[in-house]
C-alpha cells in the first residue's frame, strides 16, 4: 500500500495567489523542492508554494530539507539568525544558522551519496541568506549527523513537513546578511541560547525547537568536550555520535 507522502504526491494539490506577499519571496516559492516518502526516497518534485500549504501537508505531502549549524571554532558559539519579516513562512522567528532545501532545479543538489546534494545546497543558501562566501563553507567540512521527519504549522495557511538533514560546521565566516532573508543574527553560547528560549518575547522556528530539545545541547557538549589541543572546536569530531542511516520521526 502506498504511503501518505506517495499518495499526496499523486493527488490534485491546492495552490494560492502570492501577489499580496513580498515579490522576491514570492519568486523563490517557484523553486522546486524534492518530494520524498517517509524513508526519504525521492519520488518527484513540486514548487515550494505547493509544498508549504497546510492543505497539501495535511494530505501527507513531504519534501527534503536541511538545517545547518555553524559554530565559531575559537569559542564554540553557535551562529543564529532571525528570519526576515518578509518571509512567507515563520517570519521574524529565531532559528539555527540556515534552514532551506536542496532543489530539484539543480542536478548536483539531487545527488544522495554522502549527502552531497544537501551539502551543496547548504553552502549555496548560506551565501544567499547570510552572504557567507562559499569558499568559507566547503562542502566536505559539513558534518552530517542525522535526519528528522517533522510536521509544523506556521499559521493557518502555511507550514512545514520535511525530512530535515542536520549539518554541523565549525568555521570562521564573514556574515553580510541579505535583508530580504534575515532580520538579525548573533553568536550565542549554550547559556545564552537557553536564556533566549526562556524569554517569552522571543519566538523560534519549530524545527529549531525540536532539534534543540532532543539533540542540540548534547551534541554541543560533546563538541566542546572534544576541543583540539589548540583549544578550538571541530565539527568532524562528532562523526558517529548519531545514527544517520535512518529517518528519526519527531
Amino acid at each position: 500500500m502506498s504511503s501518505p507522502a506517495v499518495l499526496a504526491a499523486r493527488a490534485a494539490l491546492a495552490s494560492i495567489d502570492l501577489t499580496s506577499y513580498d515579490p522576491e519571496q514570492s519568486r523563490l516559492m517557484d523553486e522546486k523542492c524534492i518530494l520524498v516518502d517517509e524513508q526519504d526516497n525521492a519520488i518527484g518534485a513540486m514548487d515550494k508554494k505547493t509544498c508549504h500549504l497546510m492543505e497539501n501537508i495535511d494530505k501527507g505531502l513531504l519534501h527534503r530539507a536541511f538545517s545547518a549549524f555553524i559554530f565559531r571554532p575559537s569559542d564554540g558559539k553557535l551562529l543564529l539568525q532571525q528570519r526576515a519579516s518578509e518571509k512567507i513562512t515563520f517570519p521574524d522567528m529565531w532559528t539555527n544558522t540556515c534552514c532551506s532545501h536542496p532543489l530539484d532545479d539543480f542536478e548536483e543538489e539531487k545527488i544522495e551519496e554522502n549527502q552531497l546534494g544537501v551539502r551543496i545546497a547548504a553552502s549555496r543558501k548560506l551565501e544567499h541568506e547570510l552572504g557567507i562566501p562559499q569558499s568559507q563553507t566547503p562542502i566536505d567540512e559539513f558534518q552530517y549527523l542525522t535526519k528528522i521527519h517533522y510536521l509544523a504549522p506556521s499559521n493557518g495557511m502555511w507550514g512545514e513537513h520535511e525530512v530535515d538533514y542536520i549539518l554541523f560546521m565549525t568555521a570562521d565566516v564573514t556574515v553580510t546578511p541579505n535583508k530580504n532573508e534575515i532580520r538579525d543574527y548573533k553568536y550565542v553560547d549554550k547559556a545564552e541560547l537557553q536564556a533566549m528560549f526562556n524569554d517569552s518575547s522571543n519566538s523560534f522556528t519549530p524545527w529549531f525547537k525540536l532539534i534543540a530539545r532532543d539533540f542540540l545541547f548534547g551534541w554541543w557538549d560533546t563538541l566542546v568536550a572534544r576541543r583540539g589541543f589548540d583549544g578550538r572546536v571541530y565539527a568532524k569530531t562528532l562523526a558517529g555520535v548519531a545514527d544517520g542511516s535512518k529517518v528519526i520521526k519527531m
